[in-house]
């Protein structure tokens, strides 16, 4: 897998170096953006799964759930706690705070566009959003539930629920289960889409970036930092070894503790930056506090090259760019069911 990235990344530094323009010369906006669309796509406005005539009932259920601290040990615990949807799908900390003060081991990404990955966690080790969604509910260290079968209980001891699981998995004898909590919980996260002014100058209107946006997005593609971080998410799309020409100062074994394979030692998926500017602090490890002292680390660790102050702050204007609108009512934070002993949290 690292083989075959760093191809694509090579291939696509090649391609990507006709887009350099000087900085003293009007960019001409149109070719800009023809280059940009062959890079990056069009941002579709969901990834649902189609087909499915009771989606808008997991949808429903899965908002719930996301906000539902009742699926953790300590019951204080959601989804939103370490993926607050009013802040971008972050919690700001270098690592968040789970069961009993405990903290992991890596930065908590944004939930935003993350359908759209090829992979979930920063190791990659979930497929899609759903299979992410079970993860940290049985981890020790986060929600910390005991067994999927403690999620079970749990869930069934709300009976507001019962209907509303039996709306979103119609037949099914045992509707209300962890296993389709974490579907309910994906379908909810797949309509966390964040269209920005950026899409609109790919789906044609170049008067959407600034001159300056415009100059830092021609800096960005010529850096070659597109050579990663690519596609609709503007990242998410491959898995990248983290300091390839100048080694990265890092303990974490990154994939290679789930594959066992050397050459994945110290690879990592390669992060969306969409919505970046509000999603700090950066890297794996939360160590980076902003944006400038990101994309000047990029560029050495990853391309060998050194930004200078201006070239670096043109990148960070264009990023700016990525930053998209929340969509307040689809993130509302729902009433949820009572339980048998009580109220709600």
């Amino acid at each position: 897998m690292k083989t075959r990235n760093a191809r694509v990344a090579i291939t696509w530094l090649v391609l990507l170096s006709a887009a350099s323009a000087p900085a003293a010369e009007p960019l001409d906006a149109s070719a800009l953006q023809k280059q940009a669309v062959a890079v990056f796509g069009v941002l579709p406005a969901s990834a649902d799964r189609t087909g499915d005539p009771a989606l808008e009932a997991k949808v429903k259920l899965g908002r719930m759930l996301f906000y539902d601290p009742r699926l953790s040990k300590s019951r204080d615990i959601s989804c939103n706690s370490c993926h607050d949807l009013s802040r971008y799908g972050v919690d700001g900390a270098a690592t968040s705070t789970g069961e009993a003060g405990q903290h992991g081991g890596r930065n908590a990404p944004t939930v935003y566009n993350a359908a759209f990955h090829i992979a979930q966690f920063w190791d990659g080790r979930a497929p899609d959003v759903e299979a992410q969604a079970k993860g940290p509910v049985t981890n020790p260290i986060e929600m910390a539930m005991p067994s999927a079968a403690a999620v079970d209980a749990a869930l069934r001891a709300i009976p507001g629920y019962t209907p509303l699981f039996g709306a979103a998995f119609p037949g099914d004898a045992n509707a209300v289960s962890f296993e389709n909590a974490a579907i309910a919980i994906g379908a909810f996260e797949r309509r966390l889409v964040t269209p920005s002014p950026f899409d609109r100058f790919l789906s044609g209107d170049t008067s959407a970036l600034s001159a300056g946006e415009l100059h830092g997005l021609s800096l960005f593609m010529s850096t070659g930092c597109g050579g990663c971080h690519m596609g609709q998410a503007v990242g998410g799309a491959m898995f990248m070894k983290l300091g390839i020409v100048h080694p990265y100062a890092n303990d974490d074994p990154g994939r290679f503790a789930l594959t066992k394979n050397e050459a994945d030692r110290q690879v990592f998926k390669v992060p969306s930056l969409r919505n970046v500017a509000k999603t700090h602090p950066y890297f794996h490890d939360g160590k980076i506090a902003t944006s400038e002292e990101a994309v000047k680390k990029m560029a050495f660790h990853q391309l060998g090259k050194e930004l200078s102050d201006a070239d670096a702050a043109a990148i960070v204007s264009f990023l700016g760019s990525l930053t998209g609108a929340i969509d307040a009512a689809y993130i509302a934070k729902p009433a949820l069911p009572e339980s048998a002993a009580g109220a709600a949290r």
